[in-house]
């Protein structure tokens, strides 16, 4: 049956948007819930011609009455400079969002797939990280708003399972990059590579040996669909992300070979709270949802340079004062 009525909320973001667009594709009933905090009408403006595609403004934090069959809950700032702007507003998406859209699903009846984070781990003690590791977070830093806020989302989305037999689904989302990335997010990705098109020297905090693991938007796409779409009833919380790590230093230096970009780097002190290590077990996506990422990061950062260069940076504002 592919004529679901699917809700996403923040459905015009980064990723929201490529969701949009694979659920519109397969013919799906979509409804795009967005406030335009982060996001950009023109992710989605290609869709609005669409019969089976609908934008509404509105934010999460505030109640929202509609039929649906499935929501899936991306409305979040998901870059420090975003989420550190308003830490408060952070929250409140991440809980009183939670709790409006599990009412809806409550009501409706429909499958509810939150997009966790990451960022659940804090700063790991444990490498790689797997779905059983409790995390090392820091409950008062200035991360902590969209941390501990993506810790209770998914407390919320399980107690609402326990009580009322919501079905839930909750996907824990490493880096992730790719076109529509918003060009000031503040995310590692992003700022080299609009730094590196500017001729600008790339900045670098802290010595660059951190590590991280990057996985294309056409890759996670799959991953939340597929996990949606289980019919085992698997509710995770599951990794979705890439398993190959890189350094940061090895990440600017493949920006700068692909941009032509040759200044030296400019190495700043590392933000607090900032995890040295991120890499994702996936033993359990490939078990039970049959995923595994398949662009490699070579492939995806063309890609994504070809984007930056075939946009107009001057439409975007930089949405925070932070960057």
């Amino acid at each position: 049956m592919n004529d679901k009525r699917v809700l996403v909320a923040g459905g015009a973001g980064f990723i929201g948007s490529h969701l949009c667009e694979e659920l519109v594709q397969k013919g799906h009933d979509v409804i795009c819930v967005d406030n335009f905090f982060t996001s950009q009408k023109s992710n989605i403006v290609h869709l609005l011609k669409m019969p089976n595609f609908e934008l509404i403004r509105h934010d999460i934090t505030l109640p929202l009455y509609l039929e649906v069959d499935e929501i899936y809950n991306l409305a979040c700032p998901a870059a420090p400079g975003h989420y550190q702007y308003n830490p408060i507003k952070t929250m409140k998406t991440s809980m009183m969002g939670s709790i409006n859209l599990l009412g809806l699903a409550k009501r409706c009846r429909a499958k509810i797939l939150q997009a966790s984070t990451s960022e659940v781990y804090g700063d790991p003690e444990v490498h790689p990280q797997r779905e059983d590791y409790r995390g090392c977070v820091n409950p008062i830093g200035p991360r902590s708003c969209y941390d501990e806020g993506k810790r209770a989302a998914e407390a919320l989305f399980m107690d609402y399972h326990r009580m009322h037999k919501v079905q839930i689904r909750i996907a824990r989302i490493f880096n992730t990059y790719g076109p529509r990335m918003h060009p000031f997010d503040g995310r590692v990705v992003s700022n080299f590579i609009r730094q590196a098109i500017e001729q600008k020297p790339i900045t670098i905090f802290g010595n660059g040996s951190q590590t991280r693991s990057f996985c294309f938007y056409s890759d996670l796409v799959q991953g939340l669909i597929r996990l949606m779409e289980n019919k085992e009833n698997f509710i995770g919380p599951v990794n979705l992300g890439n398993p190959h790590e890189f350094t940061i230093l090895e990440l600017a230096e493949m920006v700068q070979k692909f941009t032509g970009q040759k200044d030296p780097f400019d190495f700043k002190d590392l933000p607090v709270d900032d995890p040295c290590r991120r890499k994702p077990d996936i033993s359990l996506a490939k078990a039970k949802l049959d995923w595994e990422p398949v662009v490699p990061l070579e492939e995806g950062l063309k890609k994504t340079i070809e984007w930056f260069k075939s946009i107009n940076i001057d439409n975007y504002r930089a949405p925070t004062p932070n960057y």
